[in-house]
């Protein structure tokens, strides 16, 4: 039997994975990267020979350990198992796991727990960001019951917050790349944004829709398909971003009036598939838009928590954006999530592909 390898299983918002201490898996990033195709069970459609889902979103791996930084308290690396294909990538975050991190830290001993709240100051090793998940912890102890719900994930569990920090330019030159609220792309209005991941805000009804359709009906719309794509190549030049004909940001995202008592109602073109719902920073992105004045987005008085409406459900997220003497300044970008611990154990993966 091969040598077990200690892991924790969690659902981190509507993803689930593999929760690991960096100490517990080889150095060699080669040889960590076989060992992890081996428990998850890649290459394979079902990883039906690992702990893997089948799914994209069922594998996930996160690789924590104390951080290296005195700014924060863990490291935290994010990797894509890929399911059928033996590949392990480290290319982007994973704001869902993210949600985990926190939970995971406490469980591990990796930091000190608080009563009521512990905050958990937590390095992106992916992007060198940096996020605090707050976590509850009544009595020194994370807890999992509540009665906050995520679209996506069957009932409710304990409210975690995720707030990311610098996140304004992550990828464009800075909050507002054009440094204006509001773009006219051939004729269409547009603001041009990046809190974390670049996004390009239209109102549906200027693109001839009304913002309700289904991501299906709206990839089948071959016209309006090719104008956002237009529309999309245009905006990443005015962005900084250049020629983004093949690369997968910025996002674009079609707007409408909330239908279901939210703030506002989202389409998400990533560019060119429609989300089923929105991404993290995706979200973080829009929200920001919507506190500031002018912007395509803007929602006079939005409330603390701004709640986007997406084809499955809805997000929420949190944003402080101060407008004083004409400079705009993040105060505060967040998301609400939640996780839960689902198996504290050991892992025994394929001696054959662990060993090769």
């Amino acid at each position: 039997m091969t040598t077990p390898v200690p892991v924790l299983i969690m659902r981190g918002g509507t993803s689930k994975g593999a929760y690991f201490r960096q100490e517990d898996l080889p150095a060699d990033e080669a040889e960590r990267d076989r060992l992890l195709l081996a428990i998850m069970g890649s290459p394979d459609p079902r990883q039906i020979d690992g702990i893997g889902g089948g799914h994209p979103l069922t594998s996930k791996v996160a690789v924590i350990s104390r951080s290296a930084t005195d700014d924060a308290d863990v490291d935290y690396l994010f990797l894509q198992v890929q399911v059928d294909s033996p590949i392990v990538s480290a290319e982007q975050p994973c704001g869902n796991i993210l949600a985990g991190v926190g939970p995971f830290a406490i469980e591990r001993g990796l930091v000190t727990v608080h009563d009521h709240t512990t905050r958990v100051r937590v390095r992106m090793v992916n992007t060198g960001a940096l996020a605090v998940v707050t976590v509850p912890t009544p009595d020194g102890r994370v807890e999992y019951s509540g009665d906050t719900a995520l679209s996506g994930v069957p009932g409710t569990a304990a409210r975690i917050e995720v707030e990311f920090r610098d996140t304004a330019g992550s990828v464009a030159p800075g909050l507002l790349p054009t440094g204006r609220v509001r773009d006219d792309l051939d004729g269409v209005p547009a603001t041009l944004i990046d809190n974390g991941m670049p996004v390009v805000l239209i109102n549906a009804g200027d693109l001839g829709v009304s913002g309700y359709e289904t991501p299906a009906q709206l990839e089948a719309d071959n016209r309006l398909r090719r104008r956002v794509e237009e529309l999309r190549l245009i905006a990443g030049k005015l962005m900084g971003l250049g020629d983004v004909s093949a690369a997968t940001v910025p996002k674009m995202c079609l707007l409408a009036d909330p239908a279901h008592g939210g703030t506002l109602s989202t389409r998400m073109f990533i560019p060119h598939r429609v989300h089923a719902s929105i991404g993290v920073l995706a979200a973080v992105s829009v929200g920001t838009a919507a506190a500031i004045p002018d912007t395509v987005a803007y929602i006079e008085d939005a409330p603390a928590t701004i709640r986007l409406e997406h084809p499955t459900g809805f997000y929420d997220v949190i944003i402080d954006v101060d407008t004083a003497e004409d400079e705009i300044t993040v105060g505060r970008s967040a998301i609400v999530s939640t996780a839960r611990l689902l198996l504290d154990g050991q892992v025994y993966p394929r001696e054959d592909i662990h060993h090769g």
